[in-house]
């Protein structure tokens, strides 16, 4: 029998539907808040913030990190803002209008429901973040500034520099490290966390590895909370942190929780090019450049010329040619495919040839060289170290590269899964944004989860759980940890000829190939027959290095390409069975004209969630269909 699925969305008014929600869920008293035991894993943005917020209410917290502070979390990395629809630039914005922005960004993919949420909660996080003293950039009268991401005709950006994902962060360890001293909250760092332990079908525990000892046990709770962040890693070269993983969320998926949309990646467009095979990851340069850098390529193609000196007449700023509209600022997702097209045509730029240029020179000239580095400067410093080129001078050269994940656990309202107890945020999840995700939104999302949502919605959980605790002495505990235990010695008994890292490597080119920019029927057939035998060979003959008693990063490294290595199949599946083309999602056969997504709303329009059905079975395929009563289905278009 098929699982049906329930996104709890209330009823009422689109507008009125979080404050109703919040007005008839249920409620865990304050005297009874330190009886519940609640785990957080992952201290980013939406894993700091809950732990810090629900630390804050009254409950017992644990969270854990695989790195030595939480100020190392990958949200450190977001450069560009946090989108909030405050109006501040009275330039027409409105929580509708970000919703409806949201909503058509990510290609009509997304619950109105949770994103209209997203919007309206907005304006409480930049309120919380100041409070908290962000120092967001002021405008000359002291009023917060903003700028434009893309997808917009509004400025609804709040930023600090181009450091807006660390600055917040702080924020959010301040705030969490407020309540480890408040003894609400115990913090595990250099942990990670190898399984989800499940009692009578709850989420009630997880089991860890202690990264420097290799100690492993359990911990028992009464509910369990995963911020982990994406697995854009699966593609070897990505802008993500090189510990960023999937690990967490896979092996719950193992455990019953559905996996949704995991071929919804995004492919960010102003990444610096990849200079050669040596490469471990690659680095962003954010998308708030393309506020005063325009982007072309010569119109000749091959043109050995340096940038200064192809005249404008000879330069193609393709991107304000085809939409006019909104020019260098449209999603990401169409920018990244318009730069793939003109290095096919082999116009790309710079010594591979995969590359067009983000040119500054008119905003130099319009405002002047301080004023472009009063909003830039790091990233233009961090430009230089790189490539060793003054951006100033002549223009970057940027290449699309894998950024962030839109596929993730399946979560209803209350951002619990389909296992009881077990919740999921941030990127971790897949609710807010659809097919593609505009910039400045994943810090809104991991905030909104962490700081607003899951304290109003955990209790409607936990009410029910009332003298319902779990114990590491349990039998499902000891059997959850003693299957981590082998798995790792397996392993470390292969002793094979092959570097982790090779295997990592040979996938990433896989599925970049097969499953990246662009797909086809045919490219992710050839990918399915071969990552089962990619996988095989792995467990045959890769060599892990030293034992589990001890610090041993290429143990943890081979832990999670085995997890990619098993998650990469589900991608690739996932995306030969959505026969449309999408936001990031696009399918070669099913093109506009134009070479635009083309959605099929008749057979599409639903959330793809995957049930684990065991090794060496297909897995099953559940939908929820999306409903749009607010905003009307329609040709994406941003001419």
């Amino acid at each position: 029998m098929s699982m049906i699925l329930d996104p709890k969305i209330p009823s009422g008014p689109l507008e009125k539907k979080w404050s109703k929600h919040r007005g008839e869920s249920k409620l865990v008293a304050p005297n009874n808040r330190p009886k519940f035991d609640l785990i957080v894993v992952g201290s980013g943005l939406a894993g700091a913030s809950a732990a810090a917020t629900l630390g804050e209410l009254g409950y017992n917290v644990k969270c854990f990190c695989f790195q030595d502070s939480p100020r190392r979390a990958h949200s450190i990395a977001a450069q560009g803002g946090i989108n909030a629809a405050k109006n501040y630039q009275n330039d027409g914005d409105s929580v509708f209008r970000l919703f409806y922005d949201t909503i058509k960004g990510g290609d009509f993919r997304s619950r109105e429901a949770n994103v209209y949420r997203l919007a309206e909660i907005s304006l409480n996080i930049i309120d919380q973040c100041v409070a908290q003293g962000v120092p967001f950039a002021r405008e000359y009268g002291g009023l917060l500034a903003n700028r434009s991401f893309g997808g917009v005709q509004v400025s609804r950006t709040f930023y600090a520099r181009g450091q807006t994902g660390q600055q917040l962060l702080l924020g959010a360890y301040q705030a969490l490290q407020h309540e480890i001293a408040e003894g609400t909250v115990k913090m595990y760092p250099r942990t990670e966390m190898l399984d989800l332990v499940l009692v009578n079908g709850h989420a009630k525990g997880i089991v860890v590895r202690n990264l420097v000892t290799g100690e492993i046990n359990t911990h028992a709770a009464d509910a369990v909370i995963l911020a982990t962040g994406g697995y854009g890693n699966v593609f070897y070269l990505s802008t993500n942190a090189k510990g960023c993983n999937v690990t967490a969320t896979w092996r719950a998926h193992k455990r019953g929780a559905l996996f949704a949309n995991p071929c919804f990646t995004q492919i960010h467009p102003t990444c610096i090019p990849v200079s050669g095979p040596y490469q471990a990851k690659l680095t962003l340069m954010s998308e708030s450049l393309r506020n005063d850098g325009r982007v072309w390529v010569p119109k000749k193609k091959g043109d050995p010329r340096s940038p200064d000196q192809i005249p404008k007449e000879e330069r193609d700023y393709y991107l304000e040619r085809k939409y006019p509209a909104f020019g260098n600022l449209v999603p990401r997702d169409i920018a990244s495919r318009n730069a793939k097209e003109v290095c096919d045509q082999g116009r790309g730029v710079g010594p591979s040839g995969l590359g067009v240029y983000l040119d500054f020179s008119d905003a130099i000239q319009r405002h002047g060289e301080s004023t472009i580095r009063e909003r830039y400067g790091n990233l233009f410093e961090m430009y230089q170290n790189i490539t060793n080129e003054n951006a100033y001078k002549t223009p970057m050269r940027i290449y699309p590269a894998v950024h962030y994940t839109m596929g993730g656990l399946w979560v209803d309202y209350n951002l619990m899964t389909n296992v009881p107890g077990l919740h999921v945020l941030g990127e971790a999840n897949f609710s807010d944004h659809g097919a593609n995700r505009l910039g400045a939104s994943a810090l809104m999302q991991g905030l909104s989860d962490g700081y607003f949502v899951i304290p109003s919605t955990i209790a409607n959980y936990l009410a029910t759980q009332m003298g319902k605790k779990a114990s590491t002495e349990q039998p499902e505990f000891k059997a959850a940890e003693n299957e981590a235990r082998c798995r790792i010695n397996r392993l470390l008994s292969i002793k094979g000829k092959k570097t982790v890292t090779t295997f990592h490597r040979e996938l990433g080119l896989l599925v970049w190939d097969k499953c990246g920019m662009a797909r086809d029927a045919q490219g992710l057939q050839e990918a399915l027959q071969k990552i089962p035998a990619m996988r095989a060979e792995f467990w045959e003959n890769v060599n892990v290095l030293g034992d589990g008693a001890e610090f041993n990063q290429a143990l943890e490294h081979a832990g999670r390409v085995a997890d990619f290595l098993e998650f990469a199949e589900l991608m690739c599946l996932d995306a030969l069975e959505r026969n449309e083309s999408c936001g990031g999602h696009f399918r070669l056969e099913f093109q506009t004209k134009e070479g635009e997504a083309l959605r099929d709303d008749e057979h599409y329009c639903h959330v793809a969630a995957w049930e684990y059905a065991g090794p060496h079975t297909r897995p099953n395929l559940i939908k929820e269909s999306l409903g749009f009563e607010y905003v009307k289905l329609s040709q994406r278009s941003y001419k």
